[in-house]
């Protein structure tokens, strides 16, 4: 067994993690001698020791907040990071951008590296399907915000900041669908264990089902234009659509949104008539493209507002000795539809 965490300490005996986090600073309130002594026992049992002490982290104050996203070269990182550092410069807070290429490996020493630095909280897009990933941030009690990407087995006190990303695709998915598209060809490129394109795929592919129509879920990651092409014209072009067959093609990130134009035009697929076009996007460039492109258009300053917001109140709450935690909000902020001709 790897080095004892808080969560397994929890877990041994039998109460919160947020109940083990508030005894190991001192925390008592009305916590039960029985409660302490169990916790206490279970400790020293797994030779457990904190990585570091919140109650020293807590009056050190470094007004320096940590900020690590997937992809740096992405829009969508440029306007989450304004979105926070819109809310963090006013409050007086410097900011640390780190990018970790979508990484788990790099990530973790991105982490590493900003708590060296004594940061007063962190807001994190995550790269790693297991929390177990970011538990030596919990384990030192530092304020902390998720951001866009869902963690499945994150716990319920940390907080995460997402978009509408599953209902907002399945109702058009079920709406288009129903309207006489016979099925739906999703485009992804996945490029960490975690990423928002897989649900918003699953609310396209969910609405499919419940309609009994056909889901293709096309995973593009690294393959040349060529491959795309070929994929799309086995989907798109082939004997079924020249029989009358409607499809509906889905890119579901605005980078993708280009590859999938010029795949297209390559293939002399025209969009309303060879087949309806959508994207999930971040920016509005797509408007320009023939009569415009039909969005599903998330806001990723909001985002990093909304997740900047949180962690001012959890690093409020840290600052006069209390359990950030508490002062954790989990937000999921819609998705809005911007009609276009393209289908």
């Amino acid at each position: 067994m790897g080095k004892a965490t808080i969560t397994d300490i929890a877990h041994e005996t039998g109460v919160s993690v947020t109940t083990v986090s508030r005894f190991i600073n001192g925390n008592y309130g009305k916590m039960s001698a029985e409660t302490r002594t169990r916790i206490q026992t279970t400790i020293d049992r797994l030779h457990y020791s904190p990585r570091a002490s919140a109650r020293q982290m807590r009056r050190r104050q470094s007004m320096i907040v940590g900020v690590i996203v997937g992809d740096i070269s992405n829009v969508f990182s440029s306007l989450l990071f304004k979105g926070i550092y819109n809310v963090l410069q006013p409050a007086g807070y410097d900011v640390m951008l780190m990018n970790s290429n979508n990484s788990v490996d790099q990530e973790r020493d991105e982490i590493t590296r900003l708590q060296s630095q004594q940061v007063d909280g962190l807001i994190i897009q995550p790269d790693a399907r297991d929390f177990r990933n970011y538990e030596t941030i919990t384990d030192s009690q530092l304020p902390l915000v998720m951001v866009d990407r869902e963690i499945d087995d994150q716990p319920h006190h940390i907080s995460k900041v997402t978009s509408d990303n599953f209902d907002s695709c399945f109702s058009l998915g079920s709406r288009l669908l129903s309207e006489g598209y016979d099925k739906v060809v999703v485009l992804t490129r996945v490029m960490s264990q975690i990423s928002a394109q897989t649900i918003r795929a699953d609310g396209f592919t969910r609405a499919a089902q419940a309609l009994k129509k056909r889901a293709i879920r096309i995973e593009v990651g690294d393959h040349d234009a060529n491959w795309l092409d070929d994929r799309l014209c086995d989907e798109i072009g082939g004997s079924e659509q020249k029989a009358g067959s409607r499809t509906l093609l889905v890119s579901l990130m605005g980078p993708l949104l280009f590859q999938t134009l010029t795949s297209l035009k390559r293939l002399k697929l025209n969009f309303p008539d060879d087949l309806g076009l959508v994207s999930f996007d971040d920016w509005e460039w797509s408007r320009y493209v023939q009569k415009g492109i039909y969005l599903l258009e998330q806001d990723p300053t909001a985002l990093g507002e909304q997740a900047a917001s949180n962690l001012c109140r959890q690093m409020e709450a840290a600052a006069g000795n209390q359990d950030p935690y508490q002062a954790s909000r989990s937000l999921v902020l819609p998705v809005r539809d911007v009609p276009a001709s393209s289908i």
